[in-house]
Parts: structure tokens; C-alpha cells; sequence
């Protein structure tokens, strides 16, 4: 069984994003760049499948800049067979939208004949959570989104899935496409010999054009603007007081 892994590039999560000035998005200049924490999880988990024995291969994707080649090399270097990065912009500050990055990964899907697809739930940088489920739909996949445990029984995966209130575990036939959740697994670091050896595997690198893959943006960007700080805390002396200040703010 093939594994398809999709990783994508964004600040680091130690990184505090800072806002331009003239407010049009988030500055990405001389900042430390890593791959999302949730596509890490995701390729921890197939290199886990690897291991079992539920997998022969695991091809991990990226879509976006050329720079995006370092993040597949960490996916490599972490236990990924090979890579394909697929140049979809030239500009840093370009995010790939989440219909076109799933048309790619559904081409790229067919194109390998993979049969599972695990990415991470959502990226950081703009928290769509859409990318697994619009890839699964365009598929005709199954899917399984937010999953905190995955078991691979003959043609069917087993997916535990996080839910408001409690969990859900559910089976879906294979081809499916799974979203990995924070509480999935422990990502392993990359020990030094696996990263000089990363750089000898095959990492192709395409164009969406190569896919047939439009990948202007539908979205525009009208503002972006730094959270509101928040507002200090008051003492109060006595219960009839915290039920008054209560009152005063709605919250009962």
C-alpha cells in the first residue's frame, strides 16, 4: 500500500507572527519557517504504518514555493521514501487555497496510485481545515477527519476520531483519506544520519500546470489586524460582588 503525505511550509510554531504595517498579512521576512505541526503527525503516523508492515511506501507532497523542498527533506530525513514538491507560486507571501492544493493532491493521488492519504488536520498559518475534505470529495474517498488513533485491518481502516463530548470510532473502506489530530502520535526528531541520507532520496519537483491545476486565488485578503490584547482583571471582595460583576457582563 502506497501513502500519500501532504506537508506543508509555515512559520514555526515558537515564532510570534507579526502583522505588515499596511495590514495586508502576516510578515514572513527573516522568519524561521518549519513544517505544520498537524503534517508531522501525519507523516508520523505512516512511517508507523511502514513499520508494521501496512506499507510499502510513503511519498510525502508539498505545494507552494521552491523553498518548500527543505520541509520535504525533513519528511524525508523523519522516515519518507520520496517526495514531490509541486511549484504552485513564486512569491513567499502566496498561500495555495484549499480547492486548488486538493485538486493537486487528488491528481498526485491518481497519478501514484496511492491507496491512503493522511495529512494533517489543519495548517497553522490559516486554519482551514478543508484540504481532507474537499481532497476526499473530489476523490470519491472515504474520509476520516480529526483522528486520534488509526488501525489498518485488510482493506478497511479503523479511525478514532475526536468529537465535541467524547470520541467516535469508525471504519471506512480503503482508498480513504484520514486528517491527523494533535493527540494521534509523538512525532520522532530526525537523527543526523537520517538527514545526510534524506538528501540522497528522489524528491521531483512539478508545476500545477503539470496537473492541470488553475491555481489563482478565489479569496481575497481584506484585512489583517493584531488580536486585541487582553483587558486586566479586577479583585472582588465578596461573592454578592463577583455575582454582581457577573451580571454587569452578561455572562449570567
Amino acid at each position: 500500500m502506497k501513502v500519500l503525505v501532504p506537508v506543508k511550509r509555515v512559520i514555526d510554531y515558537n515564532v510570534k507572527a507579526r502583522v505588515k504595517s499596511d495590514g495586508s498579512g502576516v510578515d514572513l521576512a527573516n522568519v524561521k519557517m518549519s513544517m505544520n505541526p498537524f503534517d508531522e503527525i501525519a507523516v508520523e503516523e505512516a512511517i508507523r504504518l511502514k513499520e508494521k508492515g501496512q506499507a510499502e511506501e510513503i511519498i510525502a507532497v508539498s505545494i507552494g514555493v521552491k523553498q518548500a523542498a527543505e520541509t520535504l527533506r525533513t519528511a524525508l530525513a523523519m522516515g519518507a521514501d520520496r517526495a514531490i514538491l509541486v511549484v504552485a507560486a513564486d512569491d513567499v507571501q502566496q498561500d495555495i487555497e484549499p480547492l486548488a492544493v486538493a485538486k493537486i493532491l487528488a491528481a498526485v493521488a491518481r497519478a501514484e496510485g496511492t491507496e491512503l492519504i493522511i495529512a494533517g488536520k489543519q495548517a497553522i498559518d490559516n486554519d482551514m481545515n478543508a484540504t481532507g475534505q474537499m481532497l476526499a470529495a473530489i476523490l470519491g474517498w472515504a474520509q476520516a477527519t480529526f483522528a486520534s488513533k488509526v488501525e489498518i485491518e485488510g482493506a478497511k481502516a479503523k479511525v478514532t476520531r475526536e468529537v465535541d463530548g467524547g470520541l467516535q470510532t469508525i471504519a471506512v473502506s480503503l482508498p480513504a483519506v484520514v486528517t491527523a489530530d494533535l493527540r494521534l502520535n509523538e512525532p520522532r526528531y530526525a537523527s543526523l544520519p537520517n538527514i545526510m541520507k534524506a538528501k540522497k532520496k528522489p524528491l521531483d519537483e512539478k508545476t500545477a500546470a503539470d496537473y492541470g491545476v488553475d491555481v489563482a486565488p478565489r479569496l481575497e485578503v481584506v484585512s489583517v489586524r493584531e488580536p486585541e490584547g487582553r483587558k486586566a482583571g479586577i479583585k472582588v471582595g465578596s461573592v454578592d460582588e463577583l455575582v454582581g460583576k457577573l451580571k454587569e457582563a452578561g455572562v449570567i
